[in-house]
């Protein structure tokens, strides 16, 4: 498995914009896809966003396209999620994962941080 630390969540107004980051314990270019995720109490986890080392992948969920990006630094095994024009509905704790290729379920998991965006 791979570790996983997310980092850059907060507090924001709503219309406000935060980036949030994820890094990998160790290089895992070429076979991983990695994933960004949210998931709130009691609700159905979603996916956001998703993207691959090599760059062939870079998905974007309809729900927040247009204002969420993933984007990657290879030589710093970090991936991240611009996050602009926040809404409060927004509010969430957002999962960073990564999966081997070939593989369905996404394996490994961050720790997550919360994001808040106040109306």
């Amino acid at each position: 498995q791979v570790q996983l630390v997310e980092s850059g969540g907060g507090l924001v107004q709503a219309g406000g914009s935060l980036r949030l980051s994820c890094s990998t314990s160790r290089r895992t270019y070429s076979n991983y896809i990695m994933g960004w995720f949210r998931q709130a109490p009691g609700k159905e986890r979603e996916v956001l966003a998703l993207i691959s080392w090599s760059g062939e992948i870079n998905y974007v969920a309809d729900s927040v396209k247009g204002r969420f990006t993933i984007s990657k630094n290879n030589a710093k095994n970090t991936i991240y999620l611009q996050m602009n024009s926040l809404k409060p509905e927004d509010t969430d704790v957002y999962y960073c994962a990564a999966k081997p290729r070939g593989e369905k379920e996404f394996s490994s998991w961050g720790q997550g941080t919360q994001v808040t965006v106040s109306s």
